[in-house]
């Protein structure tokens, strides 16, 4: 059950392929082991109103959040974190040598107790 979530500015969308960020996002994620398939959940959304440094219009950013249930190991979400951020930079690299763009990551866990869950698109997957 980790989500990954990204914020971006809506000017990225003439920068990048935002369905292919989401790709990536997702196969990183599933590359680093830490996070099972079936829940991964990777959605961006578009920040049509913002305003960045100086307030010059052709600054962008993109801004992933990554919540996952609390108990993992610190070290394997550090390296976990490393992966995912190599792999959206690796994939933002012809836009970032083109354009003005802030890239960050955050991870941080959710209180299981606080946090209940339910679905069944294991149940969907080919086995």
């Amino acid at each position: 059950m980790p989500h990954f979530s990204f914020e971006y500015s809506a000017n990225l969308e003439n920068m990048i392929d935002i369905g292919k960020l989401c790709s990536v996002i997702r196969e990183s994620a599933i590359e680093t082991g830490l996070f099972p398939m079936p829940g991964i959940r990777v959605r961006g959304f578009k920040a049509e109103h913002y305003s960045i440094a100086n307030g010059d219009e052709k600054h962008a950013f993109i801004d992933l959040s990554i919540r996952l249930r609390e108990g993992r190991p610190q070290d394997m979400k550090d390296a976990a974190t490393k992966i995912i951020f190599e792999a959206v930079k690796q994939f933002m690299t012809p836009a970032l040598e083109q354009h003005s763009i802030a890239v960050s990551i955050e991870m941080r866990d959710i209180d299981a107790t606080l946090s209940p869950k339910t679905g069944t698109i294991r149940d969907h997957l080919p086995t």
